[in-house]
């Protein structure tokens, strides 16, 4: 059996690629470096820089804190299956957070940043599975230093009972820092997640121009758009928005790009699209999150496009004069909440020179700082004069326009905005 045929079939035996297809295992084992180490030997010392992600085959590893301290700890001893390092994938200036050492002969799997980030577009099912993972380590790490710093609090009381009241002003600020620190933690991963999944390059398609731009709150949404070359003349166009933030809402928003994704390539009927992916929402839904969401099929020849509108807020179709294109009105159900969603397809043929605006509620509902939303009527306005402007050009100077709107208030959601023009 040649290597790469050996590291296949290792990796059938880890969990964490359990929704890696079959067919793409030679080419993710190609990716992988297969290093051993001996018992006692050091893979990387804690502060060290990180960019590499290492999975355990076989043997087992120590993590320790504070190696060779006073305060040296184990946290865990972690044997086949487990994956270590994954924080390096998220963040290329960060250091190593704990010691890792064989205890026994180990044999790891090993995966730079560069073939990690196009694991994760290629099996956007795999950004699910790390994500998950990596959150129930951070609410695990949580809990464990929380335990921590009771146990020392505990004994700090009854060394210094004089001491009660200053003690418990301490105990609430490092409650607080604790507190503080794991959400930073929790908003970072969340952000990465959501960058890396979204798409990095604009797909090239005859006859359209495409913008994209997106604005993150700092409590990280979970605004989704996706451009899909389904053929040289079709374009697919998504746009979304998930119900919840931080975590949960970049892990739900990784899963639905996948399913909309996969179904979209089956070149289906955008609302039967939009049914299969609420039904595997509906199965694989269990944190009761939602999404709402446009998704369409442009035809670049017929200038034709076919829409469903899932409880998103209603697109914009303006001819090149700059007067709007009323499609009609339509319904439409968000994702993730019944069996027997509601939608309804729509269809419009655009005369040469329109532009099609998808965006997300961020957007409407930016405030200024007496409160006022920037609303869909003023929205709709700022988007008038700008005919002359390259797809790009026009989502910039939107953004810019609501950004003078707020004038320095707190933007409370994220903002996103898809333009294409039709020539």
């Amino acid at each position: 059996m040649s290597i790469e045929q050996d590291i296949s079939s290792g990796l059938r035996r880890i969990s964490l690629f359990d929704s890696v297809e079959e067919n793409a295992l030679p080419e993710l084992a190609r990716s992988l470096e297969s290093i051993r180490l001996d018992a006692g030997r050091v893979l990387f010392y804690e502060n060290d820089p990180g960019d590499c992600f290492y999975i355990i085959v076989e043997g087992n590893l120590e993590i320790i804190k504070a190696f060779g301290s006073t305060e040296e700890r184990l946290l865990k001893d972690w044997g086949p299956g487990n994956f270590l390092g994954e924080m390096s994938m998220f963040d290329l200036e960060g250091r190593r957070s704990a010691t890792v050492r064989a205890r026994t002969p180990t044999t790891l799997l090993k995966m730079n940043h560069d073939s990690f980030r196009v694991l994760l577009h290629r099996q956007p099912e795999l950004a699910f599975e790390v994500t998950r993972q990596l959150s129930l380590r951070l609410r695990n790490t949580d809990n464990a230093i929380i335990h921590g710093l009771q146990e020392k609090n505990h004994e700090l009381a009854e060394a210094y009972a004089e001491l009660a009241s200053a003690y418990a002003e301490l105990q609430a600020a490092q409650v607080q820092i604790i507190e503080k620190e794991r959400l930073e933690i929790e908003l970072q991963v969340a952000r990465e997640v959501q960058e890396s999944i979204l798409p990095q390059t604009l797909p090239a398609i005859p006859g359209i121009d495409l913008g994209v731009l997106t604005r993150p709150a700092r409590a990280v949404g979970g605004d989704l758009y996706d451009l899909i070359a389904l053929n040289e003349n079709c374009l697919g166009v998504v746009i979304g928005d998930v119900s919840d933030k931080g975590v949960p809402a970049a892990i739900f928003m990784a899963l639905a790009r996948g399913l909309l994704r996969a179904e979209a390539s089956r070149m289906a009927p955008p609302a039967e699209v939009l049914r299969e992916v609420n039904r595997h929402l509906l199965d694989m839904n269990t944190a009761g999150l939602f999404i709402t969401v446009i998704y369409g099929v442009l035809d670049c020849r017929s200038r034709r496009f076919t829409f469903v509108r899932a409880g998103h807020e209603l697109p914009f179709f303006f001819r090149n004069d700059g007067t709007e294109i009323f499609p009609g009105n339509d319904h439409g159900q968000a994702l993730g909440l019944f069996d027997d969603v509601l939608l309804e397809e729509r269809c419009i043929t655009l005369p040469p020179g329109s532009r099609i605006v998808l965006y997300t509620d961020g957007a409407t509902d930016a405030v200024n700082p007496d409160d006022e939303r920037f609303g869909r009527k003023r929205l709709r306005e700022s988007m008038r004069p700008h005919g002359l402007f390259s797809a790009q050009e026009f989502c910039e100077t939107i953004f810019e326009t609501i950004a003078q709107f707020q004038d320095g208030a707190p933007q409370a959601d994220d903002m996103a905005m898809v333009a294409i023009d039709v020539h």
